[in-house]
């Protein structure tokens, strides 16, 4: 059950519907989610997302605006994103990355971009446990992490695994079709480092999470309705 004195952005936060039997990690005595029974992981994350001082309205209007200002940019001799210029999907990646810290700092000031590679890609400087890491991805519903994403290592050495996540899925190229890519979604909640898990081959580099964390953890804030 939804509480009702939740803000209303996390009321209507969405849970997902990717379908996937993928095997999961066992939740750790740390997590949020431990002993708790799947069914009520959303309100898990809904209740994570409540006490964020990073409101679903901002951050989806900075990610739009983040989203805008990469095609409103020049480059070189005038040339644009979009016209002469078409990224491939981990530049555009990028550029939301730099960009969205900077939109929501010049909103306020509390928050800022990473320094080093022991902090989340957003900052909150008043109390860092609310920082936030950006996963960004041109596939239509998942994000991906490298392959330490998803090995034993919680992140000591370098940034925690564990905390606030926000997953931004963009359209490629050629899903435009003639016109600019968009934002497909914005997701918002929480993930701990066992959530992800890596490619069973040693070779491969990449890590990925379940449908089940992936529908109860991150949650739909953009678009309001599908």
């Amino acid at each position: 059950m939804i509480d009702a004195e939740f803000p209303t952005w996390v009321r209507e936060a969405r849970s997902g519907r990717r379908a996937g039997s993928a095997a999961m990690r066992p939740k750790l005595p740390d997590s949020p989610y431990f002993g708790v029974e799947i069914a009520n992981w959303s309100d898990v994350t809904r209740s994570l997302l409540a006490a964020q001082p990073l409101s679903g309205e901002t951050l989806v209007n900075a990610v739009l605006s983040s989203w805008d200002s990469i095609f409103e940019s020049r480059l070189g001799s005038g040339f644009h994103i979009g016209r002469e210029i078409e990224p491939t999907p981990q530049i555009m990646g990028f550029f939301l990355h730099a960009l969205i810290p900077l939109e929501l700092a010049k909103g306020d000031p509390g928050w800022r971009a990473d320094l080093d590679s022991s902090e989340k890609d957003l900052v909150y400087v008043p109390d860092q446990s609310f920082s936030i890491e950006i996963k960004t991805s041109s596939h239509k519903d998942q994000i991906f992490g490298n392959r330490s994403f998803g090995v034993d290592n919680p992140g000591r050495g370098k940034k925690a695994k564990d905390g606030y996540y926000v997953a931004v899925n963009f359209e490629k190229w050629s899903d435009a079709r003639g016109r600019l890519p968009r934002i497909r979604l914005i997701r918002y909640g929480w993930l701990d480092h066992t959530d992800w898990v890596a490619q069973r081959s040693q070779t491969g580099q990449q890590s990925s999470l379940p449908a089940v964390v992936a529908n109860n953890q991150l949650l739909t804030i953009y678009p309001r309705e599908i």
